[in-house]
This record gives structure tokens, C-alpha cells and sequence, in this order.
């Protein structure tokens, strides 16, 4: 007869318990770089949150019980500025590198499937597609005077293999007319959802006939730092 201490399971590796410990820490250090006043914002709106609670704990005569009570809030309301500043800094960090659209687009919540370089330029204008519910969204990086003919030309070859879809393209980048990569983010994910799931999965079969150039995306903070940890979330 097997002992119990055998069939107990195996404790978690240290590395794999504390793992959201070493990413929330890495997420901090890499937003102070561009936002030096994150602690002192976070403490603040710990404390100011705490602050209420104690005073309406002071106000109905049980400061220890409503101070116990604010404590979670607190946190938590200090975790969701954090991550909306940590966010805007992964953003500022990668504005400008190359394939920084095509993870901006993988961080878009579930139903949609990014393809990077489906088209580039020789100067290295570079256009990603994603597909979900709300159609076919093509976001283009470079020139604009270039972006312009590159993504007509896709839009073309959409309209052969699937031409009842709704289609959007966008630009991405630092020139006028173009969207910073939070505002290319807010954008895709506000797009009308007119496509049943059935429907997406159709679209993306006749896709897969286009292909990719499978170009890499960065490897820098923006694909893996983007979003806080999950334990944040």
C-alpha cells in the first residue's frame, strides 16, 4: 500500500508560486522608467481610498471593522491605476518599433486571430491582419504615402476571398492622420460585432489561402509586458 505522503502531489516549483511576484515587479520597474511618480500615485490613491473608509467607520462609530472592510478596495483600486499606467508606458516604450501594431493587436481580448506581415514594402512599410467578429481589420506601419496604395491593394485581394466582409484598415504610427498604438488598441476593440462565430471561422479558412510574409513581431517589453499579471487582472 502506497504511503500518503507519496500520492500527495508534488509542491509547486518556488519559481511557479511566486512567478506574478517577479512579472508585477518587472511591470513596475519598467513603468517607472517612463513614469517616475507611479509610487507615489499608487500610494496616494491607497490612502486616499483607506481614508473614506475610515472616516465613514468613524462616522458610524466602527473605524476598525469599516478600515478592515477598505483594505481590499484599496488595493485594489491602487492595482487598477497601476495597470491602466502600466499599460500607457508599454505603449510609449514600443511606439515606433517595427511589428509593435501586430502586438498591440494580440493583446485584443479572445475572438480574434492576428496574422503578422501579410504585405511589406521594401522600405519596410509592413501591414498585420486581424480577424474577429467585427470583419477584417488591416493596420499598416510606415509611410502613409505608401501605407495608402499597400493596404488599397489588400483590401482587393480581401474582396476576392471573402466579399461580404466587413473590412477596416487603419494606420499606425507617429504621423498625421495615423493612430499612437493605446488609440489603435480602444479603436479595434470598439468595432461593431456583426459575425457569429460560424461565420468567423469560415472567413479565416479562406484567408489561410493568402498566407504571411511571417515576419517577427518585437521581442521587447510590449508582447509579454503589455498587460498586468493575471493575478492583477
Amino acid at each position: 500500500m502506497a504511503s500518503s505522503s507519496s500520492q500527495s502531489a508534488p509542491p509547486k516549483p518556488r519559481k511557479q508560486r511566486f512567478g506574478w511576484v517577479r512579472q508585477l515587479s518587472q511591470a513596475y520597474k519598467l513603468t517607472a522608467k517612463t513614469d517616475p511618480l507611479i509610487g507615489l500615485l499608487l500610494a496616494a490613491v491607497f490612502l486616499l481610498v483607506l481614508a473614506v473608509f475610515v472616516a465613514i467607520g468613524l462616522w458610524v462609530d466602527h473605524p476598525i471593522y469599516f478600515t478592515i472592510v477598505g483594505l481590499p478596495f484599496a488595493v485594489l483600486a491602487a492595482l487598477i491605476l497601476f495597470g491602466r499606467r502600466a499599460q500607457k508606458a508599454a505603449y510609449a516604450s514600443a511606439e515606433g518599433q517595427p511589428g509593435a501594431a501586430a502586438a498591440v493587436l494580440q493583446t485584443l481580448k479572445r475572438g480574434w486571430t492576428v496574422t503578422p506581415g501579410v504585405a511589406v514594402t521594401r522600405q519596410q512599410d509592413i501591414v498585420h491582419r486581424a480577424t474577429g467578429r467585427a470583419g477584417v481589420v488591416l493596420v499598416g506601419e510606415g509611410s502613409p504615402a505608401r501605407l495608402g496604395p499597400l493596404l488599397a491593394q489588400e483590401r482587393k485581394k480581401l474582396g476576392r476571398v471573402a466579399p461580404d466582409v466587413p473590412v477596416y484598415d487603419f494606420q499606425a504610427g507617429q504621423e498625421e492622420g495615423q493612430l499612437r498604438l493605446n488609440e489603435l488598441q480602444r479603436k479595434v476593440a470598439k468595432l461593431p460585432r456583426t459575425l457569429s462565430p460560424g461565420q468567423v471561422d469560415e472567413i479565416e479558412k479562406r484567408l489561410a489561402a493568402l498566407g504571411s510574409l511571417n515576419l517577427p513581431i518585437p521581442k521587447g517589453p510590449l508582447p509579454r509586458n503589455m498587460r498586468p499579471p493575471r493575478s492583477m487582472r
